[in-house]
């Protein structure tokens, strides 16, 4: 599967994504985004990578000069009712936090529910299968800030 979406015969959904996001711990903007990208400062919207799920429709934007190795943004957009799931390995070695831009989101982390209105903020804890749910009729937006993490040595 893998080397039939680096050779874009298929479009590899978020489920898939959020797989080999966690069985490689690296975080999922990266591997949206673009590899040969500038290592500038600067990020001009024409450079920043764009992905739409080809399940829900929903859409991720890579923000962030690859040059940020602390600290991604990326930008969500959720066409009303849509729904992913991803599962914890997506989140290992990571901190995240989720502002909402417009909409309504529901997201599932774990056991938690955590209903999202514009300009709520979430820090997310520690890794667990989350499902975002936009549960409006409109489409809704959002910003995900995500700290890479170094794995513990074990010492």
């Amino acid at each position: 599967m893998i080397s039939k979406i680096e050779r874009a015969e298929v479009n590899a959904t978020a489920v898939v994504l959020g797989k080999l996001s966690g069985a490689f711990g690296i975080p999922l903007s990266d591997l949206l985004s673009d590899v040969g990208q500038d290592t500038g400062r600067l990020t001009h919207l024409s450079d920043q990578p764009l992905w739409t799920d080809p399940e829900s429709g929903y859409s991720r934007r890579a923000l962030s000069p690859r040059s940020s190795a602390v600290l991604r943004l990326t930008e969500v957009e959720m066409p009303a009712g849509a729904r992913v799931a991803y599962t914890a390995a997506a989140y290992a070695f990571q901190q995240q936090q989720l502002w909402m831009l417009s909409g309504i989101l529901r997201l599932r982390e774990g056991d938690l529910v955590h209903d999202l209105a514009v300009g709520d903020c979430l820090a997310f804890g520690a890794p667990a299968d989350c499902v975002f749910e936009n549960i409006s009729g409109q489409p809704c937006r959002y910003l995900i800030a995500i700290a890479q993490l170094q794995p513990s040595s074990g010492r």
